[in-house]
């Protein structure tokens, strides 16, 4: 039998163990009233394997469903970014609080720009898409596989063993902010030349589909409707696209004045071309926001994205 929230008692949160899941999940936390916070540890925290290799993005949220169904928590926070496009069944997304920000940030060890990188040097992501866009930007460059939390790859930067160490890094300057180590970017990657990862920035707070009213209400306190439409229509591109994580795609939307623009690009994995394609959409429901991404995604398609990247879908 599961232990169901009962109005009154703190709200049990969960919580990836890394220092920037503990980071961001004790600030929203914070926010939806008393709570105890439940650290638990997935299967991405406990291996530095690619993460196309453990299945894609999922390996984060896996651990923190099963904690929810099985009772052990009232409610769970994800990096947005982290969650599988399907549906999970009896679970209700609740909350989408306002996004932080949304650009890559590059870290250098030297402070240098992205510009200003000597040929050769070695730039660690664990991202397909960043390594795309890159080496679509400096050719040059030597880009190297690296995963890790964020401590572990900005020392990668200072690293006394020349094999391991890096010149540059690029990480989520949310990340970097939420763990109060955004002074060490060198650059902040303009969204307009640099899209990023759908929902990147934007937490997920979910619940049972069956929680009380009282917990449904409360979170919805957090809920920011423009960064919900946003990431709708973000995440919409990726799933029409039947994307995987190991796909160079890239999507960003902003809401204002009753309407969405969406911009998505797709990138051949060595970073030699890309599509992009940007639309406006009009309404404020999660389904106008869907209709947008339905119509950006089939563009990308129609102009041959599933040839220039690994993607499921086709036209």
């Amino acid at each position: 039998m599961t232990a169901l929230f009962k109005p009154g008692a703190p709200i049990r949160v969960g919580t990836r163990a890394s220092a920037l899941a503990v980071a961001q999940t004790s600030a929203i936390a914070a926010r939806v009233g008393l709570h105890d916070l439940v650290t638990i540890t997935s299967e991405g925290d406990r291996s530095s394997a690619p993460l196309a290799s453990l299945g894609g993005t999922g390996v984060f949220v896996s651990a923190l469903r099963d904690a929810l169904l099985a009772g052990e928590v009232d409610l769970i926070v994800h990096s947005f970014k982290d969650l599988p496009t399907g549906p999970a069944e009896d679970i209700r997304l609740a909350a989408v609080p306002e996004r932080a920000d949304a650009r890559d940030a590059l870290a250098t060890r030297d402070g240098v720009t992205l510009r200003r990188l000597p040929a050769g040097a070695r730039v660690g992501t664990g991202s397909p898409r960043r390594r795309a866009q890159l080496l679509a930007a400096r050719p040059d460059l030597d880009v190297v596989g690296i995963r890790g939390n964020v401590d572990t790859r900005l020392g990668r930067l200072y690293d006394p063993d020349d094999d391991r160490r890096v010149d540059g890094l690029v990480l989520a300057a949310a990340g970097l902010e939420r763990l109060g180590r955004i002074a060490e970017a060198s650059e902040l990657l303009d969204l307009a030349e640099w899209p990023t990862a759908p929902a990147q920035g934007a937490l997920a707070l979910e619940i049972r589909g069956d929680a009380v009213p009282a917990l449904v209400e409360r979170v919805a306190e957090v809920d920011h409707l423009p960064t919900r439409l946003a990431a709708t229509a973000e995440r919409g591109v990726l799933a029409r696209l039947e994307a995987g994580c190991s796909a160079p795609i890239a999507a960003h939307a902003t809401f204002a004045a009753g309407s969405l623009t969406l911009t998505a690009a797709v990138f051949a994995p060595d970073g030699t071309s890309s599509l992009t394609v940007t639309r406006v959409g009009g309404g404020d429901s999660e389904r106008a926001a869907l209709e947008l991404a339905d119509r950006v995604a089939g563009e990308l398609l129609d102009r041959g994205a599933a040839a220039l990247a690994p993607l499921g879908a086709a036209r």
